[in-house]
C-alpha cells in the first residue's frame, strides 16, 4: 500500500470513490472521507471461521471513529486503488488480527448501505462480503479491536436479532442474507 507505515496509515490511507452507479469517480485520503456527508466508497466485509467452522466477531476499539465498543464481524476495509480485493482482505487481516487467512471466498458481491453513527458520522459503501478460513493464530492490534469471540453462526444470528444495537449495523444487515445464503448452499 504505497509503503505507508501503519502508524500513519489512518491518515494516508486512500478510498476508492464511486459514483451512484458503482463506476470509479476518484480516490480520497480515508482521514477526510469519513464524516456526516460521507460519499459512497468501496470497502469490504469479511468473515472468517476457525476449523470448527465458528466464526469470529470482533467488539470494535473505544477509539474508532465510527461505531467504538460495538461488535461487528471479523475485519473490514478498504481496498486500496487497483488493489484486489482478496491482496486487500489479506493485508487487513495481518493489519487488524495479526493472521493469515486463506480460502477466500466472495458471498455478497453486491452488498450496499448506508448508516449513521451517533456521533453523526456516516458510512457510505458498496461492500462485497467475503469469508475467509484463519490459517495462524489470532494477535488483534488493540487500536482496531478490544474483545473478540469464535461463536457459532446460530448464535450470532439470534444475538443480532434480540440486541441489533449492540452490533454493526453493516452485520446486523448482512447476517440474514448470509444465513439465507448458507441455508441454501449448505456450506460456508
Amino acid at each position: 500500500m504505497m509503503g505507508l507505515s501503519e502508524d500513519n496509515e489512518m491518515t494516508s490511507e486512500l478510498v476508492v470513490l464511486l459514483s451512484e452507479t458503482g463506476e470509479l469517480t476518484g480516490y480520497e485520503l480515508k482521514s477526510k472521507v469519513h464524516h456526516t456527508a460521507t460519499p459512497l466508497h468501496l470497502a469490504f466485509s469479511c468473515y472468517l471461521f476457525n476449523p470448527l467452522g465458528q466464526v469470529l466477531v470482533t467488539r470494535r476499539a473505544l477509539t474508532k471513529l465510527t461505531w467504538p465498543g460495538v461488535w461487528t464481524n471479523s475485519f473490514c476495509g478498504h481496498p486500496a486503488p487497483q488493489e484486489e480485493f482478496e491482496s486487500a482482505i489479506q493485508r487487513r487481516a495481518q493489519q487488524e488480527l495479526g493472521a493469515q487467512v486463506n480460502h477466500i471466498k466472495l458471498v455478497l458481491p453486491d452488498f450496499r448501505y448506508r448508516a449513521v453513527d451517533a456521533s453523526g458520522i456516516v458510512e457510505n459503501e458498496i461492500c462485497p462480503v467475503f469469508t475467509a478460513q484463519i490459517d495462524s493464530e489470532l494477535a488483534p492490534q488493540p487500536s482496531e479491536v478490544c474483545e473478540w469471540m469464535w461463536v457459532d453462526r446460530q448464535n450470532l444470528t439470534e444475538a443480532v436479532k434480540r440486541m441489533p444495537l449492540a452490533f454493526s449495523p453493516w452485520m446486523a444487515q448482512q447476517l440474514p442474507e448470509l444465513e439465507n445464503l448458507w441455508t441454501q448452499q449448505g456450506e460456508l
